[in-house]
């Protein structure tokens, strides 16, 4: 009878995905020729991904999912 009250969540701060990528390869000592190998995509991809140049597609976020174990839907949010 009342309103539904939805979740509405809205941080200050977003970063973007590079950001979080770069951090998780900081953190982990992964190159991004490294992520690029075990991707099974070009250097120059992850370059463009890491600098904000490229989004992260479905393919990408499936791909990161599996080699760092963040989950997709993860990179698809703020991707």
């Amino acid at each position: 009878m009342g309103s539904e009250k939805r979740n509405e969540y809205r941080p200050n701060v977003v970063f973007p995905p590079g950001d979080t990528l770069w951090e998780i390869l900081e953190a982990t000592g992964m190159s991004q020729a490294e992520l690029a190998a075990r991707m099974g995509v070009t250097e120059k991809h992850v370059s463009a991904v890491v600098k904000g140049k490229s989004p992260i597609s479905e393919d990408t976020a499936l791909r990161l999912e599996r080699v760092l174990g963040t989950d997709a839907v993860f990179w698809s949010r703020i991707g």
